[in-house]
């Protein structure tokens, strides 16, 4: 076995970075960036608004895996500026500074929401008005902007920032919109959630092929989701560039749980 590859994952502490932690501790070695200490990982406390205070944690890693962010996506101006945007501009400065060869960027769909917020047949597929549907239905594809709020903004941002860095420095960047992750791991209870659904072993899966991806993958923005029957976003990039090929399907049928919103909320965040 040859030497494991060093990775260092922001919000290592998260919802993503424990399913990380579940399924890819034993290939790779992994340290954390984050608020707070998360035990057995060698991990760096600090705040990604300041530079100076993460630059250590960037040394030696080959990969970095940027999940940190306030992941509110009805966040106001300043907790994205200062978390999602300054933040995400600190963690590729730093990983140039370091020599870090790819990043992985935690994008969202969130980057394109109002398309099926505002448009058909997206928005019927959200409302679970699947009958009025009309077929083929046209994915989404990877080149669309269209933010729903300051936190679609910031992803794009990062993005955009991610093309640049790669340009200009060098390094690979592979930016991942990433749909639905939650607990429990179950999209049954709304119509959007068969859509934006990313079960847990299509996330680790998504993320262990950005890392592995080849060396020549500069730039790319591929889809985080399930292989989902009411999908709407063009898998083909994740396929084709890093040979992500979920796993996961949510199916069809949904049941409205007493007390849990069918919205995606700031309680059960993505991230």
């Amino acid at each position: 076995m040859g030497t494991r590859k060093k990775i260092l994952v922001t919000g290592l502490a998260g919802k993503i970075g424990s399913i990380i932690r579940k399924n890819l501790s034993q290939k790779y070695l992994i340290s954390g960036l984050d608020l707070q200490e998360v035990n057995g990982y060698d991990t760096t406390v600090a705040n990604l608004s300041d530079l100076k205070d993460i630059i250590s944690a960037f040394e030696g890693i080959h990969t970095v895996v940027h999940l940190a962010a306030d992941p509110n996506h009805q966040g106001g101006w300043e907790t994205n500026l200062e978390n999602n945007i300054i933040g995400t501009r600190n963690v590729y400065e730093a990983s140039r500074l370091a020599g870090v060869k790819r990043v992985i960027f935690a994008s969202s769909n969130h980057a394109l929401g109002f398309y099926p917020l505002k448009d058909n047949p997206y928005k019927q597929i959200y409302d679970g008005d699947f009958s009025s549907v009309r077929q083929p239905v046209v994915p989404l594809d990877t080149n669309l902007i269209r933010p729903d709020g300051y936190y679609g903004v910031s992803k794009a941002f990062g993005e955009a920032l991610g093309s640049y860095f790669h340009d200009e420095y060098g390094i690979s960047v592979i930016c991942i919109r990433i749909g639905w992750v939650m607990e429990p791991d179950n999209p049954t209870f709304a119509p959007s959630a068969l859509s934006l659904w990313m079960s847990h072993r299509d996330t680790s899966k998504a993320i262990e092929k950005s890392i592995d991806a080849p060396e020549g993958v500069g730039y790319a923005v591929i889809y985080g989701m399930s292989q989902n029957t009411y999908g709407i976003w063009d898998m083909a990039p994740g396929k084709h560039i890093v040979d992500f090929d979920p796993l996961d399907d949510a199916g069809t049928e949904w049941k409205q749980i007493e007390g849990r919103s069918s919205q995606m909320t700031s309680g059960d965040p993505q991230k």
